[in-house]
């Protein structure tokens, strides 16, 4: 998730660099509905926030009580929510591992201290997890690394660790332990585990990052010769096509994966989260004009293929570096992916790396290009902005993302969902909970075309009731009741309260007018 592969240092392209930036930025885009200004400081009603919570070399969770452990995701989840964000990237199996009781794979090392250790007392970390985030209006991605079976080899594996369980299934390549790409029955487990994770938990989506065919280390070749000839050579691939036969690989994961969750829940999304570069221009004349490790050319991962496909219903490219950078340039690494996507049903997204982008001052700079060609942003880590990193936390909470977002609508796999009916009646009550406004829950879980959160907005008197203006929207939850605000007596408010499905897409409102 935190690799470059490029070493150069952001130097002298940055000031023409911005000053194409503001020419580009001058200009609105339209999303097909209307034009969105590309200034990250005034709000959008939609926009995908995510931050990437990371669990694999976290030693946090191990010291702590499961009571303990909870406050502590808790506490993390509600001040994501105070900075707007609205997606909780958050990994469940690092390396052939669970956040989660499974069947197949054992507990995580870093909840408990010893890989296959079962919590005590017993609970369901990543149950808990999506139960704090709905609650709040967030979703949860489960973030899985598909190949990785251990970062480092050398440490005990449980027995119920696939790499113990089907040796034949992994090569070793430096300290690595990884999971063959090119043995098919690699993808019918891991598409299994997704399966299963899909079938028993209430996830919005599951997302891969950037580690497919394992990053190149100088002077070492990952050992896929076996595997070539029985699973390649045998079926047609020649010699010099190793490399196109490893994409196919990759392929295959990703179409099955696909696959699964369709046959499993059909509105849970896939989304994917590849290294920053596809191809370089000197590689590809349709490629970016940069010069680093490349997507398709070093990883396998041929990202355009499954966007092409509709494989994949996000794209979230990791370009971490920095706008100037003489070898990745932010700038030309976003437009370059905006254009790729422009026309496409697959969102594209933004992954933003925290700590380079404060450290360089650069903000509000990326955020705008990011505006002009994508749909909302993912930050790594999650953790800069919890412990407010050179003021991000702040700067998310008063200005970037200072009031709450619905996610990007999307019409699902089949293009063919509706928005889910209007709120019948709204009731103002008064109980030992406070003063609230109530409503029927039309809820249902096993039906993504109906109610899953409740969106409200609030409208001083006077103020015209247009919910199409972020600025007014003051609660997005699954809670069929929104606790009222303190008020001066005489004062009178009017609320609207709209369902929302599980594709984003907003009913008409229903309305009450209070007088306090």
């Amino acid at each position: 998730m935190n690799k470059t592969y490029i070493t150069r240092t952001p130097r002298g392209l940055l000031l023409a660099c911005l000053s194409v930036l503001l020419f580009a930025s001058s200009c609105g885009v339209s999303r097909g509905r209307r034009a969105v200004s590309d200034d990250p400081r005034e709000p959008l009603k939609r926009e995908f926030r995510a931050a990437w919570l990371p669990t694999i070399f976290r030693s946090e969770y191990a010291g702590l009580a499961r009571q303990e452990a909870r406050q502590l995701l808790t506490r993390r989840i509600e001040l994501l929510r105070q900075t707007g964000c609205n997606v909780l990237i958050f990994q469940v199996r690092a390396e052939g591992d669970a956040w989660y009781p499974s069947e197949l794979e054992p507990w995580s090392r870093y909840l408990t201290g010893r890989q296959g250790e079962a919590p005590e007392p017993s609970w369901d970390p990543l149950g808990f997890v999506i139960n704090e985030c709905h609650s709040r209006g967030i979703e949860v991605h489960a973030w899985m690394n598909p190949y990785r079976g251990a970062a480092n080899a050398d440490q005990p594996l449980d027995d119920k660790h696939p790499a113990r369980r089907h040796p034949e299934l992994f090569i070793r390549y430096g300290k690595q332990l990884v999971m063959d790409p090119g043995n098919p029955q690699s993808v019918r487990y891991i598409t299994s585990v997704v399966r299963d994770l899909v079938k028993r938990y209430d996830v919005d989506a599951i997302h891969y990052d950037d580690y497919f065919y394992p990053y190149p280390k100088d002077g070492e070749q990952f050992d896929d010769d076996a595997s070539f000839r029985r699973f390649g050579m045998a079926v047609g691939f020649h010699p010099e096509e190793k490399a196109q036969w490893r994409r196919s690989n990759v392929d295959r994961l990703i179409s099955e994966t696909r696959s699964v969750i369709l046959d499993t829940k059909p509105w849970v999304r896939f989304g994917v989260s590849p290294f920053g570069i596809y191809r370089n221009i000197s590689s590809d004349p349709k490629g970016s004009r940069t010069s680093g490790l490349q997507n398709y050319d070093d990883l396998y991962a041929d990202v355009l293929r499954w966007k092409d496909k509709g494989w994949v219903d996000y794209i979230i490219p990791q370009i971490y570096w920095n706008i100037g950078h003489p070898a990745a340039d932010y700038w030309e690494l976003v437009s370059w992916w905006g254009k790729q996507l422009q026309r496409s049903s697959t969102q594209l997204y933004i992954g933003q790396h925290t700590q380079r982008t404060m450290d360089s001052g650069q903000l509000e700079a990326k955020l705008t290009q990011s505006r002009h060609f994508a749909q909302g942003n993912a930050w790594w880590p999650a953790e800069n902005i919890l412990r407010n990193y050179r003021g991000l936390g702040d700067s998310l909470l008063k200005t970037y993302q200072r009031y709450p977002a619905l996610l990007p609508e999307y019409k699902g796999a089949f293009g063919r969902t509706k928005a889910p009916k209007s709120i019948s009646k709204i009731m103002e009550d008064y109980n030992e909970d406070g003063h609230m406004l109530l409503w029927v829950d039309h809820r249902d879980d096993e039906d993504p075309e109906q109610a899953y959160y409740y969106a409200v907005y609030r409208f001083a008197e006077g103020e015209r009731t247009d919910y199409s203006n972020p600025r007014h929207l003051v609660s997005v939850s699954t809670k069929p009741y929104y606790i009222l605000p303190l008020a001066r007596p005489g004062k009178k408010y009017t609320y609207l309260v709209t369902a929302i499905n599980r594709f984003w897409q907003e009913s008409k409102p229903a309305k009450i007018t209070i007088r306090y």
